[in-house]
């Protein structure tokens, strides 16, 4: 199956937005200082609990063990769950590749309705260093 650069570009950017904004932090979300950041609009949501972005910046200054991977598995599926409600994919696969001992790789691939199936590499210019 193919899809059209259009649809491809605008899944690329939807992605893109969901992982790389800073999603507030949950009250039991360990964090450095008292800042739980977010976006702002999220305070005023027109459907009842739904967020932009991802917790993926609580792994910021953590060190990378599997649990830290899983966890950034785990932080990017909830980031990208709107798309599965939404009915704008019909299946989401979180893969993860640790490069070094500082970086973590995280590879979405969106299943589209038409069955197409959508790998998502960000390109090295967003990928995270860890600070630890």
């Amino acid at each position: 199956m193919v899809i059209s650069p259009e649809l491809e570009a605008s899944f690329i950017r939807a992605v893109t937005i969901s992982l790389y904004t800073w999603r507030r932090a949950e009250t039991d979300d360990p964090v450095d200082d008292e800042e739980r950041f977010g976006w702002w609009g999220d305070s005023y949501p027109a459907i009842a609990d739904d967020r932009i972005g991802s917790r993926l910046w609580l792994l910021r200054r953590v060190k990378l063990t599997p649990q830290t991977q899983r966890d950034a598995e785990v932080y990017a599926r909830e980031a990208l769950q709107w798309l599965l409600d939404d009915g704008e994919v019909t299946a989401i696969e979180i893969t993860s590749e640790k490069v070094d001992v500082n970086r973590l790789n995280l590879i979405p691939t969106l299943t589209i309705a038409s069955g197409a199936r959508l790998e998502i590499k960000q390109p090295s210019s967003w990928q995270v260093i860890y600070a630890v």
